[in-house]
């Protein structure tokens, strides 16, 4: 049997927005119970990116294994985020002028696990966030998502915050990590 062919490319092929929603939906409800306020955010996000992406500072990617989507992650413009709602007051953007890029939705299809494509996935969005100015990179994440922190740690990325909330139909702990994007030593703060 032939080794499985994985590839992590820019979004943009008609239905790519469509299934970022749907894939983050039913995979969240199935392996966490969250409920449809969870797949909302995910919809608010997804749209935000489409209507007011600046292709110079934001841009997401899609991972497929033998040609399928299994995957995803975002990098937009940014200043903080904040527990409960994945984004920061007003339309989540600092206007383009540097500062602090987020890692957004990154997802991995359980069936698609074991192939790096998670740790691709960031790679690439951290990469771009880089090469693109961006002086840090920050994410907004939940405690039970266990499999998403190991690749975020992996990456360097450190927990600068936590806080309890009830979101998406469960008690949950929100986490802020952060990376460093200038010089060296910011580039792996983690073990």
């Amino acid at each position: 049997m032939s080794e499985a062919r994985a590839v992590i490319r820019p979004l943009g092929e008609p239905g790519d927005l469509g299934w970022v929603v749907m894939a983050h939906g039913e995979q969240y409800a199935r392996e966490f119970g969250w409920d449809g306020s969870f797949e909302a955010l995910v919809a608010r996000i997804v749209a935000d990116y489409a209507e007011r992406r600046d292709p110079t500072r934001e841009a997401a990617w899609i991972a497929e294994l033998d040609g399928r989507r299994v995957g995803s992650v975002f990098c937009v413009a940014g200043e903080v985020c904040e527990a409960g709602d994945g984004g920061e007051a007003g339309d989540g953007r600092d206007g383009g002028q540097g500062g602090t890029a987020k890692l957004r939705i990154l997802l991995v299809d359980p069936a698609a696990r074991g192939h790096r494509l998670g740790s691709r996935l960031v790679e690439r969005c951290v990469d771009f966030a880089r090469e693109a100015g961006y002086r840090r990179i920050r994410l907004w994440t939940n405690d039970t998502l266990t499999a998403a922190r190991g690749v975020y740690l992996a990456a360097g990325f450190r927990l600068v915050e936590e806080e309890p909330h009830h979101s998406f139909g469960a008690d949950l702990v929100g986490q802020i990590y952060e990376l460093g994007l200038s010089g060296a030593a910011a580039t792996r703060t983690g073990p």
